[in-house]
């Protein structure tokens, strides 16, 4: 079953990192892709499946794709995992 995660996206940042999270529980996610053409999308996704251990496709943007805020979709994690994120 696949879980979801929100996400803070920040593009054209200065390196891929994965840099915390808000006090709402949000992780921060920055990617150097610029916003053209769901580059930055990508890089998000697969930044956040780098960091879970599962395959780039088992995440996808389900909410915000034209925004910063964003809900990912991920499936072969588990909730501990998603958790520990950004911590």
């Amino acid at each position: 079953m696949p879980l979801r995660l929100t996400v803070r996206a920040t593009p054209k940042a200065g390196r891929n990192e994965i840099a915390g999270r808000r006090a709402d529980g949000a992780l921060l996610v920055r990617v150097t892709a610029a916003p053209e053409d769901g580059r930055a999308n990508a890089a998000v996704c697969a930044l956040v499946a780098k960091a879970l251990g599962v395959p780039k496709g088992a995440v996808r943007i389900v909410r915000g794709d034209s925004s910063r805020d964003k809900v990912l979709e991920v499936v072969g994690a588990d909730e501990a995992d998603l958790r520990n994120l950004g911590r």
